[in-house]
C-alpha cells in the first residue's frame, strides 16, 4: 500500500492546527486547566515542527533539521508536562528544554548533523524517553488519580513501541528511496493518529476529573471537609446493605457538641467554626477506611462503623469524647460532646431506624448531664460517663 507523503503532511498540519484550536478553547472554557494548556502548546509546536519539516530539500535544510526538531522535542516535552501536571506535580523546566538543548548541541557536531541515521536514532530515543516519562507520571500517581488511565497508558505505550520498532527497522536511507518513503509515510500516519488519540483521551480524563470534583464538592461539608448529610446517607445505606448481605454487625454513633450555641454567642461564629473543624478532625482520625462518617447537622455528626458491635461502638465513642476533650475550648471546659450509640443488633439494618434509636440514646445522654455516651440496647440505654 502506498501512502502519499505530501497529502499526509497536509492532513497532519491541518489536524494539528484544528486540534490545537479546539484544545485552546477547551482550556479557556474549562477554568484554564493547566493540563489542557500544555496539550495546546504540544499541538501548536507539533504543527510548527511539521511545517518546518516541509522545507526540507529547498536548500535550507538547517531549518527543518535543527529548528524543526527543536520544535518537535518541545512538543514531546509538553506532552510529558501535561501528564505531569494532571498527576498534580509542577512542570519541570529543565526537563522541558533538555531534549531541545541536546538536539541543538549535537547538531553543532558535523558527524551528527550529516548522519541521517544518527539523527533518526536520537529523535526516536528522545520520543521514547519523553513518552516513557509521561507514562511514569500517570503510573506513579495512579492511586491518587481517580479517573480511568488505561486508554492514555495504552496509547502512549503503543506510541513508544512504534518508535522503538523504528529504531530497529528504519536505517535512515535517503528520502528518495521508495522503501524509506513507505516507512516515513506510516510514521506520519502514526503520529497523526497519536495526536488525535492523546488529545481526546486527555480531554476525557480532565472532564472525568472535573465531574468527580463537582460530585465530591456536592457530597462534602465545606467547613470541616468531611462528608455532608447527603454523602453520609448514601454511603451509610450502601454499608448497611453490604453488612446485611454478609451477616455482619454495624454500629452508629450520633455525636452532638454540648454548649455549642453558648460558645457561638460568647466568642463568635469563628470560634464555633473552629470547634466544628476540630471535632471533624478528631472523628476523621478515629475512623477506619471502611467506616462512614459525616456532619449531618449544625453541630451534629454521625459515624457508622462497619463490623462493629455495641462494645466496639462504645469504645470508639469514648475515645472520640476523650480526644475532643483535649482541643482548646473543650479543654477549658466550655465545650464537650454527647454521643448516642445504636447497633444493628438492636435496630436492624435500616439507616432511619438506626438514626432514630441513636437519637434517643443521644437525648438520654443530654438528659444525664451531657459529656457522656449512651448505648441503646433493645430499646433501653446503657450509660457510660
Amino acid at each position: 500500500m502506498q501512502l502519499s507523503i505530501p497529502t499526509l503532511t497536509l492532513v497532519d498540519i491541518y489536524v494539528l492546527i484544528l486540534l490545537g484550536t479546539l484544545m485552546f478553547f477547551a482550556w479557556r472554557s474549562g477554568q484554564r486547566d493547566p493540563t489542557l494548556g500544555c496539550m495546546t502548546l504540544m499541538l501548536a509546536l507539533g504543527a510548527v515542527s511539521t511545517v518546518l519539516g516541509c522545507l526540507r530539500g529547498m536548500g535550507i535544510d538547517a531549518v527543518p533539521i535543527v529548528l524543526g526538531n527543536v520544535a518537535l522535542q518541545l512538543a514531546l516535552a509538553m506532552n510529558w508536562t501535561a501528564m505531569r501536571v494532571f498527576a498534580g506535580r509542577r512542570a519541570h523546566l529543565p526537563g522541558i528544554f533538555a531534549g531541545a538543548l541536546v538536539w541543538s548541541a549535537l547538531c553543532l557536531l558535523p558527524w551528527f548533523y550529516q548522519s541521517l541515521t544518527a539523527r533518526l536514532l536520537l529523535a526516536s530515543a528522545l520520543t521514547i524517553g519523553y513518552t516513557a516519562l509521561a507514562i511514569f507520571e500517570l503510573w506513579r500517581s495512579r492511586q491518587l488519580i481517580a479517573v480511568s488511565l488505561r486508554p492514555a497508558l495504552a496509547l502512549m505505550l503503543f506510541h513508544a513501541g512504534f518508535y522503538l520498532v523504528r529504531m530497529v527497522v528504519d536505517r535512515g536511507q535517503p528520502f528518495g528511496d521508495p522503501q524509506q518513503v513507505h516507512f516515513f509515510a506510516f510514521l506520519i500516519f502514526e503520529t497523526l493518529l497519536y495526536a488525535i488519540g492523546i488529545s481526546f483521551v486527555t480531554l476525557a480524563m480532565v472532564r472525568e476529573r472535573a465531574e468527580l470534583q463537582y460530585r465530591h464538592a456536592s457530597l462534602s461539608d465545606p467547613l470541616t471537609g468531611i462528608g455532608n448529610r447527603r454523602s453520609f446517607i448514601e454511603a451509610g445505606q450502601a454499608l448497611l446493605r453490604r453488612s446485611r448481605a454478609l451477616g455482619r454487625p454495624a454500629t452508629l454513633l450520633l455525636c452532638d457538641l454540648d454548649f455549642f450555641k453558648r460558645l457561638n454567642d460568647t466568642f463568635g461564629h469563628q470560634a464555633g467554626d473552629r470547634a466544628l473543624i476540630d471535632f471533624g478532625r478528631v472523628v476523621a482520625q478515629r475512623m477506619r477506611r471502611r467506616d462512614v462518617y459525616g456532619r449531618i447537622g449544625g453541630e451534629e455528626f454521625a459515624c457508622l462503623l462497619a463490623d462493629a458491635d455495641a462494645l466496639v461502638g462504645r469504645e470508639v465513642a469514648e475515645r472520640i469524647r476523650g480526644e475532643f476533650a483535649a482541643v482548646p475550648f473543650a479543654e477549658q471546659g466550655r465545650l464537650s460532646v454527647s454521643i448516642g450509640v445504636a447497633t444493628t443488633a438492636a435496630a436492624g439494618y435500616e439507616l432511619d431506624d438506626l438514626l432514630a434509636q441513636a437519637d434517643r440514646a443521644l437525648y438520654a445522654a443530654k438528659a444525664a448531664g451531657r459529656n457522656c455516651t449512651r448505648v441503646a440496647v433493645d430499646g433501653g440505654e446503657h450509660r457510660v460517663c
